[in-house]
């Protein structure tokens, strides 16, 4: 018949669902509902705030870690670095400078934010200069860093010696604002100065191309060195943040201080989304990475399923497990 058109009616096309990001946000979920389930007490207000603040220091050392992996490096010495500039805080602030108050505690925070800076941009000229490859260099620091640490603590431990001191400077851990704990606010604070520098600057564009690949932003005009250098010295920033936080909770620093936090914020910033070989980074997949983590320790101490002694052992699982299924998402993209 004519004047009838044989012409199907166009179709829309659903929008394509980046399974990488969404993941861990539903996991989490999962996690959360699995926490419910084997006790009463997980969803209470106490124990999830208890949660959010212990992950503080692996989601904030994380988001630096998320700069230095998109551009297509690591850093192994991140829990070492963290017992030094802790170490070095301490002792500035046990050997009686300043004020004795708040001038003494506002100057050994910008000592420690000055050391982690100086640890990272060493980490990242020694990377960029010395054409090292990045898990050498963050390998043979991460010794250094351990060794000073052990060498100022004379094999023992650096307490703050002063309980003034310590108390104007435990609400830095312990306070709150609002009814919200303060590391809490850190996390909230850096993540979102981090996805800014990422997502919304001419630089965080160029940590991805690098990241991407590094002879294609090289010869785009990028200054590759310089992008990687700085990256590191982001994450020494970011571990100087951490240690802020960290150290008026116990109020000192062992050879122990920050052990296998590496391990930890590498494995939440897989978890997150951020790809192994670079080129890709998402910030707030790395907080709900290093969430995940908390939560799943806090699972195995509520419960009596598997011993927390094993959770280093879990925890080593998942990023194998985490890189497994990034590579099936990356060859499904592909196929």
């Amino acid at each position: 018949m004519s004047g009838i058109s044989t012409k199907s009616a166009p179709t829309r096309s659903l929008p394509s669902v980046d399974l990488a990001a969404v993941a861990p946000f539903a996991a989490l979920a999962v996690l959360v509902a699995l926490g419910a389930l084997v006790n009463g007490n997980f969803l209470s207000v106490e124990n999830l705030t208890n949660v959010l603040t212990r992950s503080a220091f692996i989601a904030i050392i994380g988001v630096g870690a998320t700069f230095v992996i998109a551009a297509g490096g690591i850093d192994l010495s991140v829990g070492s670095m963290a017992a030094f500039v802790a170490s070095v805080m301490i002792l500035f602030m046990n050997g009686g400078f300043g004020d004795g108050g708040l001038g003494t505690v506002a100057t050994a925070m910008l000592l420690a934010l000055g050391v982690g800076a100086l640890c990272g941009l060493a980490n990242g000229l020694t990377t960029t200069l010395g054409r090292i490859e990045p898990f050498i260099v963050t390998l043979g620091t991460m010794g250094i860093f351990r060794a000073l640490t052990i060498y100022l603590a004379a094999g023992g431990s650096i307490a703050m010696k002063s309980q003034d001191l310590r108390a104007l400077y435990r609400p830095v851990y312990f306070g709150n604002v609002g009814g919200v704990p303060v590391p809490i606010l850190v996390i909230v604070a850096i993540a979102g100065l981090g996805a800014f520098i990422l997502y919304k600057t001419a630089f965080g564009r160029h940590v991805v191309a690098v990241g991407s690949n590094e002879d294609v932003a090289r010869y785009s005009g990028i200054r590759v060195n310089r992008v990687k250098t700085i990256t590191y010295l982001i994450q020494g920033l970011c571990v100087a943040v951490a240690v802020l936080v960290y150290v008026p909770r116990l109020g000192a620093a062992t050879a122990t201080t920050g052990l296998l936090w590496e391990l930890q914020a590498i494995t939440a910033v897989v978890i997150g989304g951020t790809a192994l070989r670079g080129g890709v980074g998402r910030v707030w997949g790395t907080i709900c990475g290093a969430m995940i983590l908390e939560i799943i320790g806090n699972i195995m101490v509520l419960s009596s399923f598997i011993s927390e002694y094993l959770i280093g052992a879990v925890q080593g699982a998942i990023i194998i497990i985490a890189m497994l299924v990034q590579r099936s998402l990356m060859n499904r993209a592909r196929g």
